[in-house]
């Protein structure tokens, strides 16, 4: 990937960006967001936190109520066919013509587009996901999977600098869902700007270098993704006790007790307050005896579910 040059604007730029809604229900929240040229950024948050409708003012299907936005340096107000022209877009829905071949689906994006017919690249793309042999076979008659290829194939007619992808691997199964993100890595490492909206937070820690998390139209937190793992407040110790007890001793700085089995319990503890150590010497000084202990490590979604609890509170 080529490196970044300081000059260049962000990939998307957003300033104090806000949407209201008729009714007064406020989707974003003077948001303000940089995502970098280059990058693999995540963008996550529960449902209905404003992603999508991030998204689509991004897209020119929601008219923003104030603030800025730019896709590769152009402002989406000042020069809305550029900044559409930077970006494609794969969205959650499956809508096609059901009555267009995926040749035919590719081609008609291409014209919207403005793409002259010899610089197309519909073959081209159709072989990227798999779909070549289906290329004039009608969309109605392709499974689930192969509609969320050509949606990817779709956004990618106009050869974009910035792709986002909206939830793309919802509803498909693992072996798809590892031939999208081989196809991804690889799209990202040509240079191609990656934007990625996902529940699956074990993708989006693999994958992403940098991560906003969005709730209530506001970010709560936005840095690489290193860095919001270790954000993790809490940590967890499961136990394993030599005889049966039915409670554990109440200890200062634990949040929180799950019973797993007979004898096996899961500490949830604030690692700020307490160590593991210090959590297990407590243990063994109220007269339990231990004969097993695992640990588990903070993740991306110990750290999404901390943040956005303290967001919503």
């Amino acid at each position: 990937m080529p490196p970044e040059n300081p000059s260049d604007p962000p990939a998307i730029r957003l300033r104090e960006l806000e949407k209201v809604y008729a009714g007064g229900r406020r989707a974003l929240d003077r948001i303000s967001l940089d995502v970098p040229r280059g990058s693999m950024f995540g963008l996550l948050g529960p449902n209905g936190a404003g992603k999508s409708t991030l998204i689509n003012i991004l897209a020119g299907l929601v008219t923003k109520t104030s603030g800025t936005a730019e896709v590769w340096g152009f402002d989406i107000d000042r020069h809305p066919r550029n900044a559409k022209a930077s970006l494609g877009v794969v969205p959650q829905e499956l809508l096609f013509d059901a009555f267009f071949t995926p040749y035919e689906t590719l081609e008609l994006q291409a014209g919207l587009y403005g793409v002259p017919r010899a610089k197309r690249r519909t073959m081209e793309l159709l072989r990227a996901v798999h779909l070549e042999a289906h290329a004039h076979a009608y969309a109605r008659t392709l499974s689930g999977g192969m509609k969320r290829r050509l949606l990817i194939a779709k956004a990618m007619v106009h050869s974009p600098p910035v792709l986002i992808l909206d939830e793309p691997t919802a509803g498909v199964d693992i072996e798809l869902r590892q031939m999208l993100w081989a196809w991804v890595r690889e799209l990202h490492g040509q240079g191609m700007t990656i934007v990625l909206t996902t529940h699956y937070l074990e993708e989006a820690e693999e994958l992403c270098e940098r991560i906003a998390i969005v709730n209530h139209g506001r970010i709560v937190a936005n840095a690489p993704t290193r860095e919001l793992l270790g954000l993790a407040r809490e940590k967890r110790v499961d136990v394993t006790l030599e005889a049966d007890t039915p409670s554990l001793p109440a200890i200062a700085g634990v949040s929180r007790v799950e019973r797993l089995a007979e004898r096996l319990f899961a500490i949830h503890y604030d690692k700020r307050r307490l160590s593991a150590g210090a959590l297990l010497g407590q243990l063994s000084a109220a007269g339990l005896a231990i004969v097993d202990v695992t640990t588990r490590e903070a993740d991306l979604e110990d750290v999404f579910l901390d943040l956005t609890r303290r967001s919503a509170a």
